[in-house]
């Protein structure tokens, strides 16, 4: 089971009841000119936030460009309308059957929210930008956001990722699209043949990094500042900001990273990571069910007959974007240093299980026997199972903290060992306002986005005060922390620097403050025997 193949799934929650957004249909407030041409925006509902939407920042990925990194666009003539947001990459649609595996509650997957319902397309490289700015000389903080969705699914102009908030509070927003599936992430031992870097697999992060340089090199014409970029990102997301931070090719592109809920650091607890000849191999299945032998036939399939058969495909080590895995890459503090603001939600596990289905104590006592062996009563200790509702419960806590929280938490732990940038752990706890069955699933995977971007009106729910306060607070640290790597400021409750001799992070939600670690103990055994 990968647990980005979990991850992806559990985001479709996220917006039940969710709704589109529009914008003012006015003339647009000024004309902007990139590298490439002139471009125009709309105004938003925001009044004085105008928005860009379907910019492009690569070539279109198709024909012979079909698994290759990321062309130039070409230039255009006259002025590139933006008023609207451009295809989705190719995924899986709202009218195809989802079988999400290891769900505990069917219900949660009545309102798909990640899957867009059209279009999709492999000519999908395009980014959206939101900014207040009035002129270019204003070189305010930006942030670029890259969306979740298990590398699988997903999009830039998902509604709960509108930058209007964000852009009013002083930085220029920016979401991207990247190639998902088996067009981002497809290896082969004869695309890696034919790369200079003999590397194949990655063209997603790819995407990423080609979108962070169009940002470097345009950005200032929206106002924002390109020595001032921050990357934030929330599960495959979070995991590409880890990617990206481990990266050789990412650096100097940002200056802080937000990672919501997902990272790549422990050995494997859930077979996460894989090499390239491990996603070559997985590659040269895929041809044997498509039944061609070559490149030249592969990239002359339509996109949907090879999407239909392909399954999931991930990022894996190519020795390229990712010289090694990136646990070892931070302990040889190797890392793009920069200002890290990391963390988890303690309802991670209320959706998805790392089994199957739920199973009794009974079973959950055998099974972490023949895991942990002689570690097993440890285990127990902080995984108990004397009754059937406890070993329930300690399946969702040990699903939180294998798929997600100890990725976050030991990403924090490297940074502030082998990185002299400051880092800022939390937790978010707030249990999303929810109704009838939806109470169960409490601070669950995604639950903090709409905080953090201060977007609760994109979600149809029954707020209280405590969560637009909350949000409130929560996208001003995030501002700030873009502004200047530090997510203090006034009024807000503050925010201590993760130290490693410390047990201290940042609980977000109905209490704002700092405290000791949740689960630390048990964490920290997770982490050491994985890491063995």
């Amino acid at each position: 089971m990968s647990i980005l193949s979990v991850c992806l799934f559990f985001l479709t929650f996220l917006a039940y009841g969710g709704h589109k957004y529009s914008v003012n249909k006015q003339k647009p407030l000024h004309l902007v000119r990139t590298t490439k041409g002139m471009v125009s925006g709309v105004p938003t509902k925001t009044a004085g936030v105008e928005v860009f939407k379907g910019i492009p920042y690569a070539a279109a990925p198709v024909g012979d460009l079909r698994w290759h990194a990321p062309q130039p666009h070409k230039n255009w003539d006259g002025v590139l309308k933006a008023g609207g947001f451009c295809a989705n990459c190719m995924q899986a649609t709202q009218n195809q059957q989802l079988n999400p595996p290891n769900v505990n509650r069917k219900s949660v997957w009545t309102k798909p929210f990640m899957i867009p319902k059209s279009p999709i397309s492999e000519n999908c490289l395009y980014l959206n930008i939101w900014t207040a700015a009035k002129s270019s000389s204003e070189k305010r903080p930006v942030i670029v956001w890259i969306h979740g969705g298990g590398f699988q699914i997903g999009s830039g102009s998902v509604p709960v990722y509108n930058g209007q908030a964000m852009a009013k509070k002083g930085v220029v927003f920016v979401t991207i699209n990247y190639r998902l599936g088996v067009f981002g992430f497809l290896a082969l031992p004869q695309l890696s043949k034919e790369s200079e870097h003999h590397a194949s697999g990655n063209y997603g992060l790819l995407d990423q990094i080609a979108a962070l340089k169009w940002v470097k090199k345009n950005i200032a014409a929206f106002g924002g500042d390109p020595e001032n970029v921050t990357i934030d990102g929330q599960s495959a997301g979070s995991f590409s900001i880890n990617y990206l931070v481990a990266s050789p090719l990412a650096k100097g592109l940002f200056q802080r990273a937000i990672g919501e809920s997902g990272g790549d650091m422990v050995s494997d607890p859930m077979k996460t990571t894989i090499s390239l000849q491990q996603a070559e191999n997985n590659g040269e299945e895929l041809l044997k069910k498509l039944q061609v032998s070559s490149l030249e036939q592969l990239r002359k399939l339509p996109a949907d007959t090879i999407r239909k058969v392909a399954g999931s495909f991930n990022p894996n080590i190519d020795g390229y974007v990712l010289p090694e895995k990136v646990s070892k890459i931070f302990v040889e503090g190797k890392q793009n240093d920069v200002s890290t603001l990391t963390g988890w939600n303690v309802d991670e596990g209320t959706a998805f299980s790392i089994y199957s289905k739920p199973v009794n104590a009974t079973e959950f006592k055998k099974r972490a026997k023949q895991i942990f062996g002689d570690k097993a009563g440890q285990f127990l200790k902080y995984y108990p199972a004397q009754t059937d509702k406890e070993a329930q419960q300690s399946q969702m806590h040990l699903t939180r903290d294998l798929l997600i929280a100890i990725q976050n938490y030991d990403w924090a732990n490297m940074q502030s060992k082998t990185g002299e940038s400051d880092v800022y752990l939390y937790t978010f706890d707030r249990k999303v306002p929810a109704e009838g069955n939806f109470k169960f699933f409490g601070a669950f995977h995604s639950g903090e986005i709409a905080y953090a971007l201060d977007n609760l009106s994109y979600l149809k729910r029954p707020w209280k005060s405590v969560d637009r306060k909350l949000a409130n607070i929560m996208s001003s640290y995030w501002v700030n922390f873009a502004r200047t790597g530090n997510p203090n400021g006034k009024g807000l409750p503050e925010w201590p620097v993760y130290k490693l001799d410390k047990n201290q992070d940042m609980e977000l939600g109905k209490t704002t403050g700092p405290q000791p670690v949740p689960n630390k103990a048990a964490m920290d055994f997770l982490i050491r025997y994985f890491n063995k």
